[in-house]
């Protein structure tokens, strides 16, 4: 059977005793096409491909090289194939890309109805002034992200308290010249532990959970019920999305959901219902097609996949050449 896997000209030199580096410059600079470029002389700073703009579009950020930011648009309706790469932009400054978005045609541009997109106020203004006419819509697992990570850090809270205070009894121990013995709970977790060990049934609804992650939530959530109550709230904000269609049923459900995050008294939640306020707009347009930013997401892990196969981005123009070939 013929191995598909693709190779890399380093490799190939190798196999078949030639000098890999040279076979590589000569394929980039002479067999390629990448000298001819019409893009070569600003594709350091950007790429653009107007044919691709479609009804859908979504926008993120990737990073490609050094931790370099490049803001990436890309079509939906070519679901990560040929003709989906619409731009890509190096940084994520709001000015830069709407310059180099604006080369394409308004006329063209206001054929966008909808882009998805996450929380970030610099994509949000790229949409409002690149495709005015089209419909920004705020990812929703960018949102429960946000709860989540409410969740999380309120459990990371409780586990440096308990590290804490094992530290504490460890030293008064030692000054009474005593053995010291952690105390254990009915599953063998210690005090530090159970925080620790909750991590990831908190991701998760209760159905799911399995009979020693709910042993542990038992324990959990005996020890710590203000983590119960943050629990809960990051899933009601998950039913909602999940059972809601009406985008006004959305709006009195989500009231409701601040109101009880503003009585719960927790800190990171209040951040998290202040975040959802301020793009609620865009949060209540998910709910007209339910559009997530998904294919954005899979395209930049096409990316990563890309870069790791060639081991880095030595040469970013001519790397972005290469994926313009593949996706533009």
């Amino acid at each position: 059977m013929l191995d598909t896997n693709p190779i890399g000209c380093k490799s190939l030199g190798t196999y078949f005793n030639l000098n890999g580096k040279l076979l590589e410059g000569h394929y980039a600079y002479r067999l390629s096409g990448f000298t001819s470029w019409d893009q070569l002389d600003h594709a350091s700073e950007w790429i653009l491909f107007p044919e691709n703009l479609g009804e859908q579009m979504s926008i993120d950020e990737t990073a490609l090289s050094q931790g370099g930011l490049y803001t990436v648009v890309t079509n939906k309706a070519a679901k990560g194939q040929k003709g989906c790469l619409v731009a890509m932009v190096k940084d994520t400054d709001s000015e830069k890309v709407s310059s180099v978005l604006h080369r394409i045609p308004k006329g063209k541009r206001d054929r966008v109805r909808e882009v998805t997109l996450d929380m970030a106020a610099s994509m949000e203004k790229i949409v409002s002034r690149c495709f005015p006419k089209a419909a920004a819509v705020t990812d929703r697992f960018h949102v429960q992200q946000l709860a989540s990570d409410a969740v999380q850090q309120m459990r990371m809270e409780y586990r440096w308290e308990a590290i804490e205070q094992e530290n504490r009894e460890m030293e008064l121990a030692r000054e009474h010249n005593r053995p010291f013995t952690a105390q254990r709970l009915d599953d063998g977790d210690s005090l530090k532990q159970l925080p620790a060990r909750g991590r990831y049934l908190l991701f998760k609804d209760k159905g799911k959970w399995t009979p020693s992650q709910v042993h542990r939530a038992e324990l959990l959530f005996e020890r710590y019920p203000r983590l119960e109550k943050a629990y809960e709230l990051s899933r009601e904000l998950a039913y909602i999305y999940r059972g809601t269609k009406n985008k006004g049923v959305v709006f009195t459900r989500l009231a409701r959901w601040y109101d009880k995050v503003e009585k719960a008294g927790f800190k990171s939640f209040n951040t998290v219902s202040r975040t959802v306020q301020n793009h609620y707009r865009n949060i209540l347009n998910f709910f007209d097609k339910r559009s997530t930013n998904a294919s954005a997401e899979s395209f930049n892990a096409k990316i990563k996949a890309f870069r790791a196969q060639f081991r880095g981005v030595r040469n970013v123009e001519f790397f972005l050449f290469r994926l313009s070939k593949i996706y533009a």
